[in-house]
C-alpha cells in the first residue's frame, strides 16, 4: 500500500472579509535566504483585546440577516417575531459600545495557527492572555471565571482569566487566529453521546436519535441557535472540539462532500434535515414557534470501528466569534456589522401587540392570584421590585436554612430574578442584565417555597418536573423573559439597582432592582401547567 497523506479537515478558500487594525508591529526579515515575519509581542495583546472588544458589542452581518428573516417569515409565530425584534434592538443598543450583547460575556477561547516562518521571541500565551485581561478589565464586561481554593471552595478571579488558548504550528509566514467568547449557558448544552454502528443503520434511525437530542437542548441557552452536529471522530475529545468550531462557523469552508479518502466533510443535505427537525420541535425562538435555529452545521468525521461519538452543541444568540490574522501588511480582524439602521427599519414594521401590565409590588399571594388569571404562554409586562439571586446566592441561603437561620424577609416578599449583571458603565443604572438559566436553581425551589420564599421566579429556559410540582403545591409561578437581550433589558427596563446582600460574591451578589414594562411569559403556573 502506497502512503498518501490526506488532511483530516480539508478546508477550501476562506471567504472571510477582513479589515486592517494597524500596519504596525510587523516587519519582514531574511533568514538563510527566506522571508520571515517578525511580530512585536505587543501585537498579540492588541489583536486579542480588539477582537474581544468587537465580538462583545457587534455581530456578523449574516447573523443579523438571519434574525431579520424571522420578521419577514409569514410562518413564524408572533412570539418568534417578538423575540427576533427584541434581539435586533439589543444588537443596536450594544453597538453603541457601552452595554455588551449579553451579561455573560463568556470564556475567552483562542486558537492560533502559527506559520513556521513567524517569529515573536516570547511566550505567546502570556501576551494573548494579557489581551484578554485588557478587554475584561477595561470594558463593561463580566468576570465569570472561578479559580479553586480547594475541591469545594472557589474564588472569582476578577479579570476573566484564565483563557483557553491553543496554538498549532503550520506552514507559511502568517499567524491566524480563531477567537470566541463562549457563554456558560450555551457551553452547558454541549453533549457527547458514545454510540455505535447501529446508529447508522439507516437515515430514519439517525434522524430519530437526533430529533430526541435536539429537542432536549431546550431554550435555556438563548435561541435561535446555530446548531452543530458532529458524527464520528478519532476520539471523543476530537468530536467535541469539532462541535465547538463548527458552532462558531470556523469550519464553514470545510469540503462539503466525501471523496473516498479519510477526511471529514460538511454534509449540506443533513444540515437541511437538522433545520427541519429544529422547526418541528415547536420550541421556537424561546416561547413557541418554528425559529428554534437560524442555521445548522453537520460534520461527518472518520472514526474507530468500535466507537461512534456523536456530538451536539449550539452557538446562542450571543454569537461572539471572529477570525483574525497577522501578516506582513499588519494586523487584521474579521469585518463585523457596525451599521444596524437597515435592521431597525425592519423592527418598526413588526406589530408587538399589547400585554397585560403586572404590578410586582403587591403581596405575593395577591400577585399569584393575578397571574392565575392568564394561561401559560401569555406575555406580560412587569413593573416593580425584583430580587436578583442566582447559583452562589442560592447555595448560601440554603446553608443558612440548614443552620437554622431564617431566610431574609426580602426573599419572601418579592419575586426572584435569576441573573448576574455585567459591569455598570459610568452614568448608567446597571450593566447588561439578562436572565441566566433557571434550571440550575431547580434543586432549591421545593425547600425555599416550603419556607414561603421564591414563590414567583423569573429566568430563562425550561425547568424540571420537581419545579412544576412545587409550583402546584405552593401556589408558585415561573416566568421567562427574553434570553440574549441583556443590553435591551438594562437600558429600557431596569429603573434602579442596589446591592443588597453577599457583596463578596461579586456579580453573583444579591441585588434589588426596579423594572418597568419588562416583557415576560408565563412558563409554569400554579396548576402545574407548563409551556414546555
Amino acid at each position: 500500500m502506497r502512503f498518501e497523506y490526506t488532511p483530516l479537515f480539508p478546508l477550501g478558500k476562506d471567504g472571510t472579509k477582513y479589515e486592517q487594525l494597524t500596519a504596525g508591529y510587523v516587519k519582514e526579515v531574511k533568514i538563510r535566504g527566506q522571508e520571515w515575519l517578525q511580530i512585536e509581542p505587543a501585537a498579540l495583546r492588541l489583536l486579542v483585546r480588539e477582537a474581544l472588544t468587537r465580538v462583545s458589542f457587534y455581530f456578523r452581518e449574516k447573523h443579523l440577516q438571519n434574525l431579520a428573516s424571522i420578521l419577514d417569515n409569514p410562518e413564524a409565530s408572533a412570539n418568534d417575531k417578538f423575540v427576533a425584534a427584541g434581539l435586533l434592538k439589543n444588537a443596536a443598543i450594544a453597538a453603541e459600545g457601552l452595554l455588551p450583547l449579553c451579561q455573560d460575556t463568556g470564556t475567552a477561547i483562542i486558537m492560533g495557527f502559527k506559520g513556521e516562518r513567524v517569529l515573536t521571541g516570547v511566550d505567546d500565551l502570556k501576551y494573548l492572555s494579557h489581551g484578554v485581561f485588557d478587554a475584561y478589565t477595561r470594558l463593561n464586561l463580566r468576570a465569570s471565571q472561578n479559580a479553586p481554593l480547594s475541591m469545594l471552595e472557589e474564588i472569582n478571579t476578577g479579570n476573566n482569566l484564565p483563557a483557553q488558548i491553543e496554538i498549532a504550528s503550520c506552514q507559511g509566514d502568517e499567524y491566524h487566529f480563531w477567537i470566541m467568547a463562549k457563554g456558560g449557558g450555551s457551553s452547558n448544552k454541549t453533549a457527547l453521546y458514545q454510540e455505535n454502528k447501529s446508529l447508522l443503520k439507516d437515515e430514519k434511525t439517525l434522524a430519530d436519535f437526533l430529533r430526541e437530542k435536539i429537542r432536549s437542548i431546550g431554550v435555556a441557552a438563548c435561541p435561535p441557535y446555530r446548531l452543530a452536529v458532529v458524527v464520528g471522530g478519532l476520539s471523543p475529545e476530537m468530536n467535541l472540539k469539532t462541535v465547538k468550531l463548527a458552532s462558531a462557523g470556523f469550519l464553514d469552508n470545510l469540503i462539503d462532500r466525501p471523496t473516498g479518502r479519510p477526511h471529514g466533510y460538511r454534509d449540506l443535505d443533513w444540515e437541511k434535515k437538522i433545520m427541519a427537525i429544529a422547526e418541528e420541535t415547536g420550541l421556537g425562538a424561546q416561547f413557541g414557534g418554528q425559529a428554534f435555529a437560524l442555521e445548522a452545521r453537520v460534520i461527518r468525521l472518520p472514526r474507530h470501528g468500535g466507537s461512534l461519538p456523536v456530538g451536539l452543541g449550539v452557538s446562542c444568540n450571543a454569537d461572539r466569534n471572529m477570525k483574525a490574522k497577522i501578516n506582513k501588511q499588519g494586523l487584521w480582524l474579521e469585518t463585523l456589522a457596525y451599521d444596524l439602521r437597515p435592521f431597525l427599519k425592519k423592527i418598526e414594521a413588526v406589530e408587538s401587540g399589547t400585554a397585560p401590565g403586572i404590578n410586582l409590588d403587591q403581596p405575593i399571594d395577591k400577585l399569584a392570584a393575578e397571574l392565575s388569571r392568564y394561561p401559560v404562554g401569555t406575555r406580560l409586562s412587569l413593573s416593580g421590585t425584583l430580587i436578583v439571586a442566582r447559583d452562589q446566592a442560592h447555595l448560601r441561603l440554603k446553608k443558612m436554612m440548614e443552620a437554622g437561620q431564617p431566610l431574609p424577609a426580602y426573599f419572601k416578599e418579592h419575586p426572584i430574578y435569576y441573573a448576574g449583571p455585567a459591569k455598570t458603565p459610568p452614568g448608567l443604572v446597571t450593566g447588561s442584565f439578562g436572565p441566566t438559566s433557571a434550571q440550575r436553581m431547580d434543586t432549591y425551589v421545593e425547600d425555599f417555597m416550603k419556607a414561603g420564599a421564591s414563590r414567583i421566579m423569573l429566568g430563562k429556559g425550561n425547568r424540571s418536573e420537581r419545579v412544576v410540582k412545587a409550583c402546584q403545591k405552593y401556589n408558585g409561578f415561573y416566568l421567562g423573559t427574553i434570553g440574549g437581550a441583556a443590553a435591551l433589558v438594562a437600558k429600557e427596563h431596569i429603573v434602579s439597582s442596589e446591592l443588597l446582600d453577599f457583596e463578596d460574591l461579586g456579580m453573583e451578589a444579591i441585588r434589588k432592582i426596579a423594572v418597568k414594562d419588562l416583557p415576560a411569559f408565563i412558563i409554569i403556573d400554579n396548576q402545574g401547567n407548563r409551556l414546555y
